[in-house]
């Protein structure tokens, strides 16, 4: 599944460990809403890797969490939808809009392969010091290169360059920074 390869969705292993991560998620939004620095802890169990004084502000939903890297400084406002099949590489100081999603998953175009339940996914990668608007969708695949500004409620399904402003449905450049 994190190579990339086709698996199937439904797998007990794959399903506990999503259980696992609905579970945390949801009780590090209890705990967050009358005691943020309680909350920490759950996330840092949810969060395959996270900087310290990097902030999540909940909900917050993963598919299984363990295969996420949030850089230091950075800012997920309310939420945030990160499905985590493949690995999300989040950088340092990025500032995340609310309810933005990360979507690794991918799905064969065949119907009969759909039929049988097969997935796959790609790893996204969002750069150093990149703000991703309200409502952004970043696809899978996709790789954000750092100080880019991608406008609310943009769809990304292509490569953003460094340094760029890009928006729309799809996502694209229309100016440098």
């Amino acid at each position: 599944m994190l190579a990339g390869d086709l698996y199937i969705a439904d797998d007990p292993d794959l399903a506990a460990a999503s259980k696992r991560a609905i579970l945390l998620a949801h009780r590090y939004g209890e705990v967050y809403a009358t005691d943020p620095d309680a909350a920490r802890p759950i996330l840092e169990g949810l969060i395959g890797s996270i900087a310290p004084d990097a902030h999540i502000r909940p909900p917050l939903y993963v598919d299984y969490g363990a295969h996420i890297t949030i850089g230091p400084g950075t800012f997920a406002n309310y939420g945030l939808t990160a499905l985590d099949v493949a690995p999300i590489t989040i950088g340092a100081d990025v500032q995340i809009g609310p309810n933005v999603q990360l979507l690794t998953p991918t799905h064969p175009v065949d119907p009969d392969m759909r039929r049988a339940k097969l997935e796959a996914a790609e790893p996204i990668v969002i750069g150093d010091n990149v703000w991703l608007g309200g409502g952004v969708i970043v696809l899978a695949g996709v790789t954000i290169g750092e100080n880019s500004v991608i406008g609310a409620g943009a769809v990304v399904t292509r490569d953003i360059p460094a340094g760029v402003v890009a928006v729309g449905n799809p996502a694209k450049v229309i100016r440098h920074i």
